[in-house]
This record gives C-alpha cells, structure tokens and sequence, in this order.
C-alpha cells in the first residue's frame, strides 16, 4: 500500500481505456494500433485542435497501490511508477457542459470524477454517459466544507450522506474520497471519517489545473511519472470566459508537452 504525504495547496479554490491505447495481447504486451485506427484517433482529436497523447502502457499487473479493506486508509498524492503517465481527476460537478461529454466520448481520454451532491444534484444524468466511458465516480462530499473546520460527526455525515448518493445514483460504491480543499486531509479526525463511511483512501494531487496553464507544487515546474492531477467541472463563470473544453484541451496539451500519456487512475490501485 502506498501513502504519500504533501503540504495542503491548491484545490477547490475559486482561482473504458483510451481509444488511442494499445489493446493487450494474450502474452500481455501491448499490439500497436492499426493505420486505420490511428488515423481515426487523428481526426477525433484535430476536430477539437487537439494532437493525440501518446497511448497510455498496459497498467502493470502489480497494482503500486494496495488497498485493505479495514483500518486506516493512506492518502494517495503520486502512484509510483516507472511509466511516462500521469492521472487526471475532476472534482465537484457544477459545470454540465454537454460539448464536454462529446469531447471525452470522442478522445476517450480516462479520469476520475469526485462528484459532490451539492453541485450535481440538478443533473445525475450528465455523469452517467462519462461513467459508461469507464470513469469512475468518487466521493467528495455532501455540500464541499472544509474539513478541518468542522466537527467529526459533521465529516462522517458529508462523507456518508455522498456516499449513499452516488452508491445508488451510479450503481457503485466510491472507494476513493477527496476532501473539499484537501483540508484535513492527514488528519487522524478526516482518516476516522473516511474509514467508516466506506472509502478505503483518501487523494490528494500533484498539480492543480488553472485555465490554460498549471499550478506546480515543485520548484521544477513540471509533470512527474505517476502524478495525479486535480481539475475541475468548471465553465465561463469561473474560468474568466472559458469553457470547460477548452481548459481541458489546455490540459492535454500540458501534458502533451512533456511527453506523457494519461492513464486511468483505477487501473493502478488494487482495491481490498
């Protein structure tokens, strides 16, 4: 089991496999796709200015992160991994661009959405075509308080008021939670919570996406392999007049930049 530990920055501030992935062979090493195919993939991401990423690896079949299925939970901040890839999550879910879900349906780009109730409550349908994607659908509470100002029964009750929500919204039960502002997110009080409301770790990130650019917490400014992360469902209100298609283009080609591929967070922990 892998637990990292970060300063609290960034976070809810105001401020399937991808298309493009080899498909595994019956040894486990991974078939380059098709001209065809890639020809496709070519044209689904120019139809939104876009050049593909580089097709993410096979997950290796050792999971890095091994969940247990009682006791304290770690806090998740990099997967540690040798391979050029990097973890997109999205939190919260006031934005339903409905362009957004065209764009992940045509570049098939994989991420984990932490959904607060608050903010999704007037549309459950909007994540069900992202979550058919193979998107997973995680915890992030009830109404986004900062968890560290508020009481532990308050935690348990945003915590398992979410949970019960998305279980039966979605079909399944989040095992991931990420607190509002990543407040509290070492605390022992917040660990407490998380254990007995279901979730078996809790995330934190790496990088927090802006609009067009990203917010580091190292001094070298750049993407590591296995970093996670953070943007958010966001639209013109609050990214300055932009949509949310194109500060997650803006994202991709970050991370294009750097030469890495975007792999789905899932497929790298093992869950209890």
């Amino acid at each position: 089991m892998t637990a990292a530990v970060a300063a609290l920055v960034g976070g809810c501030s105001s401020a399937g496999a991808p298309a493009a992935a080899p498909v595994p062979s019956a040894a486990g090493t991974a078939s380059p796709p098709s001209s065809d195919s890639g020809a496709a993939v070519a044209a689904a991401w120019a139809r939104w200015g876009l050049t593909p990423l580089a097709p993410a690896p096979a997950p290796p079949a050792d999971r890095p992160v091994r969940l247990t299925g009682s006791g304290e939970v770690p806090v998740i901040q990099q997967i540690a991994t040798d391979q050029k890839v990097v973890f997109i999550t999205l939190d919260d879910g006031a934005e339903k661009d409905p362009r957004f879900v065209t764009m992940m349906q045509d570049l098939r780009v994989p991420v984990t959405m932490f959904l607060m109730n608050d903010a999704i409550k007037n549309d459950y349908g909007y994540f069900k075509p992202l979550q058919d994607l193979g998107d997973s659908i995680q915890n992030h509470t009830l109404h986004h308080p900062a968890m560290n100002t508020v009481s532990e029964a308050r935690q348990r009750a945003e915590i398992c008021g979410d949970q019960k929500i998305l279980t039966e919204r979605y079909g399944t039960a989040p095992y991931l939670f990420r607190p509002p502002y990543g407040a509290g997110a070492h605390t022992s009080a917040l660990n407490r919570s998380v254990q007995a409301c279901g979730p078996r770790a809790i995330v934190y990130w790496t990088e927090s996406m802006q609009i067009t650019g990203m917010q580091y917490q190292r001094p070298d400014r750049k993407l590591h392999d296995g970093d996670i992360i953070l943007a958010h469902f966001r639209g013109p209100s609050e990214l300055k007049g932009e949509t949310m298609t194109a500060m997650f283009g803006n994202l991709l080609k970050r991370i294009h930049e750097q030469g890495l591929a975007v792999a789905r967070l899932d497929d790298y922990i093992q869950r209890p």
